[in-house]
C-alpha cells in the first residue's frame, strides 16, 4: 500500500505536469489557466449540488429510520471529487468529474460496502456490541 501512495505522489503530478504542458502547447498558456480555472469553477457548482442531495437524501433515510451508509460513502466520494477539481490538473479533474457521476458512485459504493461484508464474513464471525436492559428492573442513575 505504501509504494502505491508513493507511486501516486510521483506519477499523478507528473502526468498532471506532462498534460498541462502539452495542452499549453496546443492552445495557449492563458487559455489553459482560463480552463483550468473553469473547471474548478464548474466543479465547485456540482459538487455543492450534488452534496446539497446527498445531505437531504442522508437526512430522509434516518427519518425513515434507515442508516444512511450509502449516502456517507457518496458524500466522502463527493468531497474528494471536490479536492480532486480544485487541484490544478486535466487527470484529476477528469477522476473529479467522474466521481460526479451518481451512477459510478452507486457502483464505488456497493463494491465498497460488498467488500467489507465479505471481509467480515471471512473471520468467520461477526461480534455485536449490544446491552441489554431488563424494562422490569428499576435502574437508579
Amino acid at each position: 500500500m505504501f509504494k502505491f501512495v508513493f507511486a501516486l505522489f510521483i506519477l499523478l503530478p507528473l502526468a498532471e505536469l506532462y498534460l498541462l504542458i502539452e495542452v499549453g502547447s496546443g492552445i495557449g498558456g492563458l487559455s489553459t489557466i482560463a480552463l483550468c480555472l473553469l473547471t474548478a469553477a464548474l466543479g465547485g457548482i456540482l459538487v455543492r449540488h450534488q452534496g446539497m442531495r446527498t445531505l437531504v437524501q442522508a437526512r430522509e433515510l434516518m427519518n425513515q429510520g434507515q442508516p444512511p451508509a450509502e449516502q456517507m460513502l457518496h458524500g466522502i466520494m463527493i468531497a474528494m471529487s471536490g479536492v480532486l477539481l480544485f487541484i490544478p490538473g486535466f487527470l484529476t479533474d477528469f477522476i473529479g468529474f467522474v466521481l460526479l457521476i451518481p451512477m459510478v458512485r452507486d457502483y464505488l459504493s456497493r463494491w465498497i460496502i460488498s467488500a467489507q461484508l465479505s471481509k467480515q464474513r471471512k473471520g468467520g464471525q461477526v461480534i455485536i456490541d449490544a446491552e441489554v436492559i431488563d424494562p422490569n428492573k428499576h435502574h437508579l442513575p
